[in-house]
């Protein structure tokens, strides 16, 4: 990404339940004007108000059996123009100068796919004008443009990605999250009301539980600011009190901790059968898999008899219709016999440090698990993270009696 000189920058980010009314937007503009007394120079990614999203594909569901591509991603970006013209709005109505930008307009490059677009570049001139000008910069979350000035989006949860981005390109001290929570708990507070406020995450603590569920920041987002070393600071909309701060180096050096309890739902299991046990066919169904834009969570291969395999992978339910062409297609080339779709099965994590390699973490997982009836259907692990393939109708009691056992049990 191309650098800046700017210096005192502070990069926001809110999303939309943090402005999904008029009250909340004006609420906002205030916290922005406050700021200022600490950050002369402001950037601001701002998301589509409440549901507005929602209503957008709702409408576009009314009009097609299959929206998506190219009409999808310039329908979906005219929610964060309204709201960032709003914001604007509110901003100067409260005497502080501001401007509200496009994507295009203030240089957010993409790549070309449409509907999960990644950042290329940002050319900060624009931004760099604006802020030294003293304005507020407020800029369209979840979108870009490519090469050619055609809209892209960036996927769910993209409005995080921006903000991340916009925080590298100009250098920013801090890039603060602002969002509807006080920042991130060692397990959803709406299922555990125990949940702890976590006050440090390390980079990568903080993107193996966002990977695994915790939906209060994108991995994507945590991951760019990791590569610029940008804090992170995951925070309340509503106040100004501290809330979680993500940065390098914040965990023991030695000491193995279990940081916190994510979850996913949502998700399908998917067994292919009698897959031919030899090299080049787990490569042939994940390529093709990685080329229709399909993200797999958990891969499981067991030998079977008469140089049959099966392969067993974990997607999201939003990939079903797209994955379901490629189980067609694998049959009709003898990739394999048949697939088994099982819909309702979510993932339980414990994320911290060092967790493979410590003994006993993973027992006391399964121990609990098992002790209150909760069948493990696949397990997957690494150095900083054990997830649990599980029913989805058991997910909510799996998360309480985990967090209990890791966060206040005597075990501990």
């Amino acid at each position: 990404m191309q650098k800046s000189t700017a210096r005192g920058v502070l990069v926001q980010k809110y999303g939309g339940s943090s402005i999904a009314t008029s009250e909340m937007m004006l609420q906002v503009a205030d916290r922005i004007r406050d700021c200022r007394n600490d950050f002369p120079k402001i950037a601001v990614a701002v998301s589509a108000m409440g549901k507005t999203t929602d209503q957008l594909v709702s409408l576009a569901n009314q009009v097609s059996d299959q929206p998506r591509g190219r009409e999808m991603d310039l329908l979906l970006a005219s929610g964060e123009q309204i709201a960032v013209s709003l914001l604007g709005l509110a901003l100067q109505a409260k005497g502080v100068k501001a401007i509200s930008l496009t994507a295009a307009q203030c240089g957010i490059q993409t790549d070309g796919v449409f509907n999960r677009a990644k950042v290329r570049s940002i050319d900060t001139r624009r931004l760099i004008r604006e802020l030294e000008t003293g304005h507020v910069v407020i800029v369209t979350g979840f979108q870009g443009i490519t090469n050619i000035d055609e809209v892209t989006t960036l996927g769910r949860g993209g409005g995080d990605i921006t903000g991340a981005a916009l925080a590298a390109a100009l250098e920013a001290d801090v890039c603060e999250i602002c969002t509807d929570v006080d920042g991130v708990f060692s397990a959803d507070p709406s299922v555990v009301q125990n949940a702890r406020l976590l006050k440090n995450l390390s980079y990568e603590e903080a993107v193996e539980l966002a990977s695994s569920g915790a939906k209060v920041l994108h991995p994507r987002a945590a991951e760019i600011c990791m590569r610029h070393n940008i804090p992170i600071h995951v925070r309340s909309s509503s106040h100004r009190q501290e809330g979680t701060w993500i940065r390098g180096g914040t965990s023991a050096m030695e000491e193995a901790a279990v940081v916190g309890v994510s979850s996913d739902h949502g998700l399908i299991k998917v067994t292919l059968r009698s897959v031919p046990d030899k090299p080049g066919v787990a490569a042939r169904i994940f390529r093709d898999l990685a080329d229709a834009d399909i993200n797999v969570r958990l891969i499981i291969q067991n030998a079977g008899a008469q140089k049959q395999a099966r392969i067993t992978f974990i997607l999201e339910l939003e990939y079903l219709e797209g994955a379901s062409d490629l189980f067609e297609k694998w049959r009709q080339d003898n990739i394999t016999s048949d697939s088994i779709i099982e819909r309702d099965v979510a993932t339980i994590s414990i994320v911290g440090s060092r967790l493979s390699s410590t003994p006993g973490l993973a027992a006391r997982m399964f121990a609990v698990l098992h002790h209150h009836g909760i069948n493990i259907d696949c397990i997957s692990s690494s150095e900083m993270k054990i997830s649990c393939v599980i029913a989805g109708n058991y997910l909510k009691q799996a998360v309480q009696i985990v967090h209990e056992e890791f966060f206040n049990s005597q075990k501990r």
